[in-house]
């Protein structure tokens, strides 16, 4: 599902105060109500279709989706280690999209996953490992759980807990 609304303009607002003043900006006085409640939140940025930094949280670690916006936003452009931090001159060349994670759900085989409709979560222990829905190149469960796992550090063949999630994607 894509929506254009109040989440990628505060993630935009977000990264571009944090760029000019060194620090995260407040939170809004006034939330619209969807930026009220708690969830996790992903915020992914693009330049020329390439990804360029995208960090979230599973689980609401805020008081309000709008602070998780503001705190993964900042976090994404500039703590990503797979990425330089975003320079101020990039910002308009980036793609911003903001995902609220609904609640995960427990599932027992791969067959409930379904890779452009929920993304996945898989636990070994202490490590765990997310993948978002409906990315590029990922088209089966298998894929996307493998994914998941490579990046909780989980070996091929080991007992894992698997969990999907719905996500609302705003662009």
């Amino acid at each position: 599902m894509y929506e254009q609304s109040a989440p990628v303009a505060l993630a935009q607002e977000s990264l571009t105060y944090y760029l000019e003043h060194g620090r995260l900006m407040d939170k809004p006085v006034k939330l619209p109500e969807i930026l009220q409640g708690t969830a996790g939140v992903f915020v992914s940025f693009k330049k020329r279709g390439q990804l360029r930094g995208c960090i979230g949280t599973f689980a609401p670690t805020q008081p309000t989706i709008g602070e998780e916006i503001i705190q993964n936003a900042v976090s994404a452009g500039t703590e990503d280690p797979r990425f330089p931090p975003v320079r101020l001159s990039e910002l308009p060349e980036l793609e911003i999209s903001v995902d609220i994670l609904g609640a995960p759900e427990q599932i027992d085989s791969l067959a409930e996953l379904e890779p452009k409709k929920y993304g996945v979560i898989v636990r070994k222990g202490r490590r765990s490992g997310l993948l978002l829905p409906d990315l590029e190149g990922v088209d089966t469960a298998n894929e996307q759980v493998a994914i998941a796992m490579e990046k909780a550090g989980i070996r091929p063949g080991e007992d894992i807990d698997l969990y999907r999630f719905t996500v609302t994607r705003y662009k």
